[in-house]
């Protein structure tokens, strides 16, 4: 079974997938601290109830097709017994795929599990303190199933891509000063830079 989480990472960048799922390597920075933070709340196990809504929090979910494992942050169950996985995410409301696919597959293991259909979901994005729907229409479900596959071949090659350097938003990850990109991504560089390091 692989994490929920690795899809996000794989989404995001591959290497960023590899170096923590292959290599093992994770490094905090105030990105992730601050997502910790924002997942407190939603990480403890329990449920609520409101106007008619249960609020199911941490609830783990799975699924043996895909092979994915992992936890909704939030599902509400309606009162027609429809489901509605909620996502917590630091940032301001933006729409990034990584994000809309971690959703879709937190959906997907439900439909498994419960036997259901799920239509949409939704991301709350704890700066903005907006809530943005997502809907799972047949283009995300190909997308997420093609990522779920691309992960699971990655993993089983046991190898972490090369870097692909883009300035702004490499600086924004946490592995920044373990990956390299600015290096790793230029095979001449790295040769230069290996070959200077282990000649001294």
């Amino acid at each position: 079974m692989i994490p929920l989480s690795a899809l996000n990472h794989f989404l995001f960048c591959p290497r960023r997938a590899g170096l923590i799922h292959v290599e093992g390597i994770f490094k905090d920075n105030h990105h992730t601290l601050r997502g910790d933070i924002v997942h407190e709340h939603a990480d403890l196990a329990g449920y609520e109830v409101a106007k008619g809504v249960t609020f199911l929090r941490a609830l783990p979910v799975f699924s043996e097709r895909l092979g994915l494992s992992g936890k909704c942050d939030i599902v509400e169950q309606h009162a027609d017994g429809s489901l509605l996985p909620v996502e917590f995410k630091l940032g301001k409301r933006h729409q990034w795929e990584n994000d809309d696919v971690q959703l879709c597959a937190q959906a997907l293991c439900l439909e498994e599990m419960f036997g259901v259909i799920i239509s949409c979901g939704a991301i709350f994005h704890a700066q903005s303190k907006r809530r943005r729907e997502v809907g799972f229409n047949e283009d995300l479900r190909a997308r997420t199933e093609q990522g779920v596959t691309e992960l699971h071949a990655l993993l089983s090659s046991e190898s972490v891509p090369p870097a692909h350097y883009i300035e702004g938003r490499c600086e924004e990850c946490s592995l920044f000063d373990i990956c390299l990109p600015r290096v790793t991504s230029q095979p001449a560089l790295m040769r230069d830079a290996a070959k200077r390091l282990f000649e001294t």
